[in-house]
């Protein structure tokens, strides 16, 4: 499942809440100044404000992660 996320619009064995929230969370890491209200508004559909901020608040902790370990190049441990 994991190999073909990046796939996620095009599979049936993801709900619409499912593929909802990866495509929030794929626009916040590209191009977090386009969560436009058609997005958000989909978005709200399926979580309330608390899970909207909780997910939000998770997607910006994991980006942050990415981020400051790719400036150190630090390689992820086994």
């Amino acid at each position: 499942m994991l190999a073909q996320l990046a796939e996620y619009q095009k599979r049936d064995d993801l709900s619409g809440k499912e593929k909802v929230a990866l495509r929030f969370a794929e626009r916040m890491t590209l191009d977090p100044n386009n969560v436009d209200e058609a997005l958000w508004a989909e978005f709200r559909k399926h979580f309330d404000e608390g899970e909207a901020v909780e997910l939000a608040a998770v997607i910006g902790l994991f980006n942050y992660f990415n981020r400051f370990n790719d400036a150190l190049q630090m390689e992820p441990t086994k």
